[in-house]
């Protein structure tokens, strides 16, 4: 069992385990210590987003990383997508993202990304860990062998670049107002300049970042700000990221937010009308609405469900072939373009569409009828799980059963904040809230939660 990483690296309240500097210098060294059989002196990308303790937790990892012989590049406050690039494009041998992405200021985190872009698979992740244990057994090499590190002051222009080639080069987004919220986080410069620049009328918001305001009342996670700022300056549409820039929500001219369900069946309904959706097939998590599955189905196609993390939906479009993927949340990745889910490129696929169909936003949203889904959180307290759930799985099993064919149950512990995530869906309200109510009260009884 891996205690250290979870379903999106390693996550926690900065200067507590395990995100401490101590604990980030050994996974830095820990990163080169796997890559030291590489030929030459190995390149480590590091990048991060605004939060105030980003500076403790980099300067750790580069310490780590040049302790083992191996050189850092600092990219400095870039979204996580933007370093997974940058690492493949400067042909780095790994690239690290200290980021807790949606959650607020207080906890930071650390992602990993292999030198092809990707988001390391779970037995890489597991000899890292095995590493950090060993830390002591490390053999550092010779004071003439040690790394150095130095800034890149390019990165942001690649990216940009980069944006800019996945938008169809015969569109513009002259005409076009746009607000978007940058959730004060690594976005915060990029997102706004890669909009204007392609032609946009653009309201930036989210954009003074002081490293603690991240995720703070604004940005995907809380994207009623954008939605009413869409109303107020009469925009075409409204874009929300979160604090690393992988997600995306958006508005529609009206003010109604779409996720990243709505957002994956507008764009899938546009390529396979086009035949450019390989196998007519969108991968997206057991949390995705059940109105996602059948606006696929109306359009001939089909969907694949995965356990919950972008890596996993990942994984399986590689194996597949299938190019469009993603969660509810907004981590939407198109594998033709990126690596990984990446907020802006979401957007800029979105406006194309809009674009080519010469359609409203409020219109192409009715391409999917959601089904009545609720998200429950259940706090643990102390970030642990005191002690096994009995019979989760028959429990949950019964729940459904229970529901006659007309709704679906998700329990599972998060893999990014000490909660228990329990996701109902169902033909009815009345039965949706039943159906919570019952699983709360199974889960309370045979729960230890500390207050």
């Amino acid at each position: 069992m891996r205690k250290l990483f979870g379903t999106d690296g390693i996550r926690g309240i900065a200067n507590k385990d395990p995100m401490t500097a101590e604990v980030a210098l050994k996974v830095g060294a820990a990163i080169a210590s796997v890559l030291k059989n590489h030929r030459g002196k190995p390149k480590v990308l590091i990048g991060k987003d605004t939060r105030l303790s980003g500076y403790m937790l980099e300067y750790a990892m580069t310490a780590g990383i040049c302790s083992m012989g191996a050189n850092v590049l600092l990219a400095g406050p870039l979204p996580t997508p933007g370093i997974a690039f940058i690492t493949k494009n400067m042909r780095a041998d790994a690239g690290v993202v200290i980021s807790a992405s949606h959650n607020s200021y207080e906890y930071n985190g650390i992602k990993v990304f292999g030198h092809d872009g990707y988001k390391l698979p779970d037995d890489v992740e597991a000899k890292l860990e095995k590493l950090v244990g060993n830390f002591p057994a490390l053999e550092l090499p010779s004071h003439d062998r040690i790394g150095g590190a130095k800034r890149i002051d390019d990165a942001l222009g690649r990216y940009i670049v980069f944006l800019k080639h996945t938008f169809p080069q015969e569109l513009t987004l002259e005409g076009i107002k746009i607000v978007v919220d940058c959730a004060n986080g690594a976005a915060y410069k990029v997102a706004p300049l890669i909009f204007h620049e392609l032609g946009a009328d653009v309201i930036a918001m989210g954009v003074s970042p002081d490293g603690k305001n991240i995720n703070d009342g604004c940005g995907a996670l809380h994207p009623k700000a954008m939605a009413d700022a869409v109303i107020e300056h009469g925009a075409d549409i409204g874009i929300a990221l979160d604090g690393d820039g992988d997600r995306v929500i958006v508005a529609d001219e009206k003010g109604n937010i779409l996720d990243g369900d709505v957002l994956m069946a507008i764009c899938a309904e546009f390529l396979i009308e086009r035949d450019e959706l390989p196998g007519k097939t969108v991968v997206a998590t057991v949390m995705s609405n059940l109105g996602l599955e059948l606006a696929l189905k109306r359009m001939g196609g089909s969907l694949v469900r995965t356990a919950v993390g972008d890596r996993y939906v990942v994984e399986r479009m590689r194996q597949s072939g299938y190019t469009l993927g993603g969660e509810q949340s907004g981590h939407i990745i198109f594998l033709n373009h990126s690596t990984t889910g990446d907020g802006i490129l979401s957007a800029l696929q979105v406006l194309a569409v809009m674009i080519q169909k010469q359609r409203a936003l409020s219109e192409l949203k009715n391409v999917m009828v959601k089904v009545p889904q609720k998200l429950v959180n259940l706090p643990l307290g102390d970030s642990s799980l005191k002690g096994n759930i009995p019979d989760l799985d028959v429990f949950t099993k019964d729940l459904e059963r229970n529901m006659n064919g007309e709704g679906r149950v998700v329990i599972r512990p998060s893999g990014t904040e000490p909660v228990i995530r329990i996701m109902v869906e169902a033909t009815s309200d009345k039965l949706m809230n039943e159906t919570i109510e019952k699983a709360v009260s199974y889960l309370k009884t045979h729960l230890e939660i500390e207050p």
